[in-house]
């Protein structure tokens, strides 16, 4: 029977401000694993980003309309993952991994061998749902493997694949898709998701029997928690924010701060490596001071994104600024997640799944609102005005959570 419906333990709530360290613990294997998946999961969502002349022209769309691509693939993983974590509830978590990595698989084949965009972008959404519920069971499996003192050191690290991604995947990829063609990372990354199935068949245990089936029901409960829906709308405020802005960060590095379109995939890797550092020192501060790290996560990505939108003209300051933008922007990403498991008590799997579906609502929203201010008299720099916007209202769910929790520990 499927372990997915039990209880996830995640840390105690009067311990999440106490300032005590929680004991140093040696990550199993399977967390990292699980890391290389959504290594392939960040890559393919943001690949895109750096690919967009390319891709524009190749396929005879406008870059403003290419960038539905990052938008629908949002789409897909707002509707895939919850759905797919109810459909797959009582399925071992093992056999889903594998088969979200062979539709993911499938996926990319049909995006490089697609002429029509319309095709494409159904692709897209089709790869996108297999990454929701990859990534959902992924989060669960990841905190049961680590422990309940560990838990956000754990998804601090499997979110880290996807950071790595910014690192090493998408800068790679947009240099392929410079010397060879767009369609070259996508083939790429399709053989390796085709590897990774092996992978995960290797080292990802089988569910115990000795736990009780899953139940649709139970994870529904985690809808009647107000706390749980705070969390959720920071999740997508904060992503929607911070991508609203990286989603056309080319146009604006090319046009407005003069910088060769040879040279974006190194920004890019400055962005990546920010966001690396950023989700494995917030997941580490996280299980210490969960609140402290989202609070301050939030201001700082809503005043560099405004930095970002006054001093793009300036070469040095941008690239500075978008490392930093990657830190602060999504550092808090694990420890959210962390947050929204412990909130959802009962109902592990379908608070994994919402934070997913919140981050890439917040995804979806902000990269269309980013693209339609491309056209307006705020040009390339549109989209970094919008995601200060966004940005600055992840402060009200995440000071209200802080605040309740300080309420509830002392009445406690």
């Amino acid at each position: 029977m499927s372990t997915r419906g039990a209880v996830l333990h995640a840390p105690a709530e009067g311990r999440a401000e106490s300032g005590a360290r929680p004991p140093a613990t040696r990550m199993p294997l399977v967390v990292h694993v699980l890391a290389l998946g959504t290594f392939l999961m960040g890559t393919t969502e943001f690949v895109v980003a750096g690919l967009l002349p390319e891709i524009a022209g190749d396929l005879q769309v406008s870059v403003a309309r290419t960038g539905l691509m990052i938008t629908v693939f949002a789409l897909g993983m707002i509707v895939g993952a919850p759905l797919m974590a109810m459909l797959t509830l009582r399925m071992p978590k093992r056999l889903t991994l594998m088969l979200a990595l062979g539709v993911f698989a499938a996926g990319h084949v049909i995006v490089a061998l697609g002429s029509d965009f319309t095709l494409v972008l159904a692709a897209r959404f089709l790869t996108a749902i297999a990454t929701g519920a990859f990534w959902a069971v992924a989060n669960v499996a990841a905190v049961r493997a680590a422990g309940p003192a560990a838990a956000s050191r754990a998804l601090g690290l499997v979110g880290a694949g996807a950071m790595l991604a910014n690192v090493v995947g998408v800068p790679v990829g947009a240099f392929a898709g410079q010397l060879m063609g767009w369609r070259g990372p996508f083939w790429a990354l399709a053989a390796l998701a085709a590897a990774a199935i092996a992978l995960i068949a290797r080292t990802v245990p089988h569910d115990s029997g000795d736990q009780q089936p899953a139940s649709v029901r139970s994870e529904l409960t985690a809808l009647g928690s107000g706390r749980l829906w705070l969390v959720l709308a920071a999740c997508a405020t904060t992503t929607g924010g911070v991508l609203a802005a990286y989603s056309y960060i080319s146009p604006l590095l090319t046009e407005r701060s003069g910088i060769a379109s040879g040279i974006v995939p190194l920004v890019l890797v400055a962005f990546g490596l920010g966001a690396l550092a950023g989700s494995l020192v917030g997941g580490r501060l996280g299980d210490r001071r969960p609140h402290m790290v989202t609070v301050t996560a939030a201001a700082g990505a809503a005043l560099l994104l405004l930095a970002l939108s006054l001093l793009a003209g300036y070469t040095v300051p941008t690239v500075i600024l978008v490392a930093l933008l990657g830190f602060f922007g999504l550092g808090a990403n694990p420890v959210l997640m962390s947050l929204a498991v412990r909130f959802a008590r009962q109902a592990p799997v379908l608070a994994s799944a919402l934070t997913v579906s919140a981050f890439n609502l917040g995804t979806a929203v902000g990269s269309w609102m980013a693209g339609l201010t491309l056209g307006s008299s705020l040009g390339t720099t549109g989209p970094a005005v919008v995601g200060t916007a966004i940005a600055a209202l992840t402060l009200i769910p995440t000071t209200a959570i802080a605040l309740t929790e300080r309420r509830r520990s002392a009445t406690g």
